[in-house]
């Protein structure tokens, strides 16, 4: 009897320590004494889609151009500009993903202004596979110091990037550099000489006016020892709206531009030459290449509206090479645009196959003789004959 109460004692104590459902349908488990752990804040939030964004873009950025051999005189010389010039490059980026996606371009530099960059920031929709470019133009500001400037491009999208990529150029300054601007009514006189025998060049500019002008640019600038696309001496020329006010006034000019083939130029000479009453617009430049990439080049255009008396005379003279010649007069009311080159490249032998040439002739030195025999006994003469022997030793 006393076992069975003992059994029934158990099953009531067992009965009440079983775990209590709660009216929701959740298990209390504080009845076994456990307390309800805390919710994981990590899985409030889903997960990352791009934890790690891989390398799908490429980026590259070259000089604007044709493609050269990295290691020509040219390719290196590319990558010169002059202050105040531009200079431009090629921002490409490849898509090696699956699909297509958007590239966001970054420009950004350490070494000099971002203000230089025609833009720092641009969008690309990119096929998979495919590869899409962006002209990037650099202009360092005319009082920008010499030397080599880096900066880097790179791209991004969702869940791609790139490496940077860099780019360099290189700034020469200026040797000279003459500005001049002006606007108003009455009268006006300006000269300009400038030669250089380094870049084989002569400039002479003569302007009188007398009238009522919007603007009147007089630029020059140069570069003796020029590398790259950059001229040795360029001329710029502006004229916006010029009248005659009064009877008798005028806007007289005479501006001379040579390049002269005896001290390695072009051969070339330009002579402008207007007496006009009125210009509603003149723009013209004269560029002249002699040691850069496009050496040996003089090209003069100018585009003017005009009513009154204007001359070109143009020709380039190389001894036994070449002479050719231009002469334009006008007088009355025109419109012109004008483009004149001259190129003086350096002779290209023509190459030849094995049998198809003849060996040049060759000039052979007279023979000079490896030492003189004393021709007497004294020892002045001797001594002379030992000396003119140790000259023709030396030489």
């Amino acid at each position: 009897m006393k076992r069975f109460l003992l059994i029934l004692i158990l099953m009531a104590y067992h009965q009440a320590s079983a775990t209590v459902e709660d009216p929701g349908g959740g298990s209390n488990t504080a009845m076994n004494g456990i307390l309800p752990s805390e919710p994981d804040v990590l899985s409030l939030y889903p997960p990352s889609p791009c934890p790690a964004p891989k390398e799908c873009f490429k980026v590259s950025v070259d000089i604007l151009g044709p493609t050269q051999n990295p290691n020509s005189k040219e390719a290196k010389d590319a990558k010169y500009v002059t202050q105040g010039r531009t200079i431009e490059f090629l921002v490409s980026v490849k898509n090696s993903g699956s699909s297509t996606l958007q590239a966001d371009i970054g420009v950004s530099s350490k070494s000099c202004p971002l203000e230089w960059f025609s833009w720092t920031s641009e969008s690309l929709q990119i096929p998979s596979g495919s590869t899409r470019s962006l002209k990037l133009a650099v202009c360092p500001s005319v009082d920008a110091e010499a030397g080599a400037y880096e900066f880097t491009a790179d791209a991004s999208g969702r869940c791609c990037k790139s490496e940077s990529a860099k780019g360099l150029f290189v700034v020469q300054s200026l040797d000279y550099a003459s500005e001049t601007a002006i606007s108003g009514t009455g009268m006006f006189q300006l000269d300009k000489n400038v030669r250089s025998l380094n870049s084989g060049m002569m400039s002479n500019k003569n302007v009188l006016f007398s009238g009522s002008v919007d603007a009147l640019v007089k630029n020059e600038y140069m570069v003796d020892r020029s590398r790259g696309k950059n001229p040795n001496f360029e001329e710029q020329d502006a004229v916006d709206n010029y009248n005659a006010v009064n009877f008798g006034d005028a806007l007289i000019g005479t501006e001379s531009f040579k390049s002269s083939a005896i001290f390695g130029g072009v051969g070339a000479k330009v002579l402008e030459s207007y007496d006009v009453q009125q210009m509603e617009f003149k723009s013209q430049s004269f560029d002249l290449h002699q040691t850069g990439s496009q050496k040996k080049t003089a090209e003069f255009k100018t585009a003017d509206n005009f009513t009154g008396f204007y001359l070109i005379d143009a020709k380039q003279t190389i001894p036994g090479q070449k002479s050719l010649k231009e002469h334009e007069e006008y007088l009355g009311s025109f419109e012109i645009n004008r483009k004149i080159l001259f190129r003086n490249e350096p002779a290209i032998r023509t190459p030849c196959f094995e049998g198809d040439c003849m060996k040049e002739p060759t000039i052979s030195s007279p023979s000079v003789a490896s030492s003189v025999n004393s021709p007497c006994s004294s020892g002045s003469c001797d001594k002379f004959a030992d000396n003119l022997n140790k000259f023709l030793k030396s030489t």
